[in-house]
C-alpha cells in the first residue's frame, strides 16, 4: 500500500469525522459489492508503445472513478432532487434551493463550511422518516429517468478496461452510497463508496456518519478500502474531474484527470498526470484542453441548476 507520504498538501486535513465518514462508506462499499469477472481482454495487434494498462490478471489493483462530471455529466445528488420533487417530497421553493446549493459547488469550487453545511442538512431534511428501502426502490426509477443518458462513453469504456483485465471498479463520490451503489450496478461495476447517511430499524435519522464524502474523506475511503481488499495503492488507478479530488488521486500510482477543472489541469500538468477529456469543444474550450473526437455532451446538472435559479428569482 502507498504510504501516507503520497498525498499532496490539503487545503483542510482529514479529521477524525473524516476518517468515520470514509470507513462508513468502505464498510457499505464492501457490503453491496458484485463479483468481479476474470476473463482477460485479447491482445491488441503489434507491438505495445509502453507497457500494458491495466494489467490483466493484477488482482491486488482496482479503480476508484469520482462520479460527478466524470462519470456521469452533471451532479447524482440534483438528478435524485429532481426526481424526488416530481415525486412530491418537497415543495418547488425547496427545489430552488436545493438546486442553487448544488450548482453554487460547481461554480465557486470552494469548501465554504458553512455553505456545505446548509446543503447537508437540507439534504438530510428530505429523506429524514423515509425507508431506506423506499429510496432505494425510487433510485432504480430516478437512475433511468434522469442519469442513464447522461453516462460519458469514453469514462465508461475506461472502467470496462479495468473489469475487463479482471480488477475491481468502485465509484467513489459524495453522493448518498444508496445512490451511488444504483449506479454501479447498473454500469456493471463493483460497488461504490458514497456518503453514509445513518439509519435506524431501515428508517434515516437525519444525521449522517461522520461527514460527506468529499475531499480528504475520499481518500480515506479509499485508503480503508484498499486495506480490507489488500490491493497495493501504487497499483490502483483513480479518476476525477475535481481539483477537491487531489487527495484521493494522490493517494494511487495511476491517477488520471478526467474533464478536469482549471485547478487539477494545472496540478496534473505540472504532475505529468495523464489526462483525458470527453466533453464538446466549445465546453473543453473553457478549460484550455482539446476535447477528445466523437464524444457528445448534453447539458450537466450545473447548468441545469443555475437556469432554475435564474427562472425562479
Amino acid at each position: 500500500m502507498a504510504a501516507l507520504g503520497w498525498l499532496t498538501p490539503r487545503r483542510r486535513p482529514a479529521t477524525a469525522r473524516s476518517v468515520l465518514a470514509g470507513e462508513a462508506a468502505a464498510e457499505a462499499a464492501r457490503k453491496s459489492a458484485l463479483p468481479t469477472g476474470t476473463e482477460e481482454p485479447p491482445a491488441a495487434p503489434g507491438e505495445a508503445a509502453e507497457p500494458p494498462f491495466p494489467v490483466a490478471g493484477d488482482t491486488r489493483a482496482a479503480a476508484f472513478f469520482d462520479l460527478d462530471n466524470t462519470v456521469m455529466q452533471g451532479a447524482a445528488i440534483f438528478h435524485f432532487g429532481r426526481g424526488l420533487y416530481k415525486r412530491k417530497f418537497f415543495q418547488r421553493r425547496e427545489l430552488t434551493r436545493f438546486a442553487w446549493q448544488q450548482a453554487w459547488f460547481r461554480l465557486a469550487g470552494v469548501e465554504d463550511p458553512e455553505h456545505m453545511q446548509d446543503a447537508r442538512d437540507s439534504a438530510l431534511s428530505i429523506v429524514k422518516g423515509h425507508r431506506v428501502s423506499e429510496l432505494m426502490s425510487i433510485g432504480e426509477e430516478i437512475y433511468d429517468e434522469y442519469m442513464a443518458d447522461r453516462i460519458w462513453p469514453g469514462t465508461r469504456a475506461l472502467a470496462q478496461a479495468h473489469l475487463d483485465a479482471g480488477q475491481k471498479v468502485w465509484l467513489v463520490t459524495a453522493a448518498p452510497v444508496e445512490t451511488a451503489t444504483i449506479i454501479a450496478r447498473r454500469l456493471g461495476l463493483t460497488g461504490a463508496l458514497g456518503t453514509v447517511a445513518e439509519s435506524v430499524d431501515g428508517v434515516y435519522t437525519g444525521r449522517l456518519v461522520g461527514e460527506p464524502l468529499h475531499g480528504p474523506a475520499k481518500a480515506e475511503a479509499v485508503r480503508a478500502l484498499a486495506t480490507a481488499e489488500g490491493l497495493d495503492l501504487d497499483r490502483c488507478a483513480a479518476y476525477s474531474d475535481s481539483h477537491n479530488d487531489i487527495p484521493m488521486l494522490s493517494l494511487v500510482g495511476h491517477p488520471y484527470a478526467i474533464n478536469p477543472d482549471s485547478k487539477l489541469r494545472k496540478h496534473a500538468r505540472s504532475l505529468d498526470w495523464r489526462l483525458r477529456d470527453y466533453r464538446t469543444g466549445r465546453k473543453a474550450a473553457k478549460v484550455g484542453i482539446p476535447a477528445a473526437a466523437g464524444v457528445g455532451a448534453l447539458a450537466g446538472g450545473t447548468a441545469a441548476a443555475v437556469a432554475l435559479h435564474r427562472r425562479r428569482r
